[in-house]
């Protein structure tokens, strides 16, 4: 997307670790700006514009003006970033020169609008599958985003890549059947099992423990004792 924004630039004569070390002590960080072929020039920008440029809504998409002190002033692109791995603050920059005549190749982030019906009728779930798009178009028609309205979408309906407006120069470089967001139908928790429900069958009575063969035994004897008739 282009931007009437202006970053000033000042061109470094040395380059090497120490080099960017002092720019960078000096509140500014190296960059390197290539590309429409010319020849790569390096210069120190200010980290503070840069990084909000890169936080904007059009992000990496952004087209602003690099103004080179004592050389050009050229349409750019951030196309590359380093930033601090401890304290997260950005510490170099690639730009690229921009052809505002050469069609470019960029990625388009994709938002969802309303609810769908099948979400609020029919108890759906609205998933979103892709979140960006790939696109080629002249730099001035760059959009800052695709909006995709999903309000008429019933549970097993999608969007998809194909549905999304393409204007001007732009040309759809996605495959066009690629699913942006669809309403699918939520999962039935799982019945509890038979077994469970069903009332526990009562248990079977257990049959009487049969004598031991001995206490039998012992007691006919006793009874036999007992029938004898005893000795006088």
């Amino acid at each position: 997307m282009r931007t009437d924004i202006k970053v000033a630039a000042h061109p470094r004569d040395t380059r090497g670790k120490n080099a960017a070390r002092r720019t960078r002590r000096e509140g500014a960080i190296p960059a390197v700006v290539y590309g429409a072929q010319k020849k790569a020039i390096a210069v120190a920008v200010s980290p503070r514009e840069i990084t909000q440029i890169l936080h904007s809504p059009s992000g990496y998409n952004t087209i602003f003006n690099l103004e080179i002190a004592g050389q050009e002033t050229t349409p750019v692109m951030v196309v590359d970033h380093q930033n601090d791995p401890i304290k997260g603050h950005l510490m170099h920059a690639d730009l690229k020169r921009i052809d505002l005549n050469q069609r470019l190749k960029v990625t388009i982030p994709v938002v969802t609008r309303g609810e769908p019906r099948g979400v609020k009728t029919q108890g759906g779930l609205l998933e979103i599958v892709t979140r960006a798009a790939e696109i080629e178009c002249l730099p001035d028609e760059i959009p800052e985003h695709f909006t995709v309205d999903v309000t008429e979408l019933m549970i097993g309906q999608s969007k998809r890549a194909g549905d999304l407006p393409m204007s001007g120069s732009m040309k759809l470089f996605t495959a066009p059947d690629t699913v942006i967001a669809h309403v699918v139908a939520l999962r039935a928790e799982a019945a509890p099992a038979a077994a469970e429900a069903a009332p526990a069958a009562p248990e079977a009575a257990a049959p009487a423990a049969a004598e031991p063969e001995v206490i039998k035994k012992g007691k006919k004897e006793e009874e036999g004792e007992a029938a004898k008739p005893k000795k006088k």
